[in-house]
């Protein structure tokens, strides 16, 4: 089954050559960047189709669980619980700007928590009533990728823990 994605162009480059193209799969994203910021969203709106196998050959095992199928790393095994460097962390599977690490706390909860994204854009927000409880779970807009759950315990200023998996994510020191 294939899953409606939207991925950037280094990865569709990957993906193309990986496989060969189906006959209706999408044109290919050019090599050069956009120029412009309304280029920029422009580029942001194409889609792809991949499929799961194609995933799964992008992914570790246990990063594919996570971001692909909902699973969740468990609590104290993630790389980024415990990083406190500066930089970026950024989307597994299209490599999204996801969240600073000048928004990143100690929740003491055994997964990197933020309390925002770089950009309310970059994430999307769902209900998630699995395990017998009810939740907000966040996805990276861009290819649906399950990052992880957003509470409202948080601490100031905006009162949110966005609570990730650090399978979902690769981390982005800044130079």
């Amino acid at each position: 089954m294939n899953t409606r994605i939207f991925l950037p162009a280094l990865l569709a480059a990957a993906l193309a050559s990986a496989q060969p193209a189906a006959p209706d799969a999408a044109p290919a994203k050019p090599d050069n960047p956009p120029a412009t910021a309304a280029e920029a969203k422009t580029e942001m709106q194409k889609w792809i189709e991949a499929t799961d196998a194609q995933w799964q050959a992008q992914l570790p095992p246990l990063s594919y669980r996570v971001a692909r199928q909902a699973a969740t790393e468990i609590a104290f095994t993630g790389e980024y619980d415990k990083n406190h460097a500066d930089g970026i962390y950024r989307c597994i599977c299209c490599d999204t700007a996801l969240y600073d690490s000048k928004t990143k706390f100690e929740s003491g909860t055994g997964w990197p928590s933020f309390w925002q994204p770089i950009s309310a854009l970059n994430v999307v927000k769902s209900s998630d009533n699995t395990l017998g409880m009810s939740r907000d779970a966040i996805a990276c807009r861009r290819c649906d990728a399950h990052l992880g759950h957003v509470f409202d315990d948080g601490p100031k200023p905006t009162g949110l823990r966005y609570c990730m998996n650090s399978v979902a994510l690769h981390f982005t020191a800044r130079a």
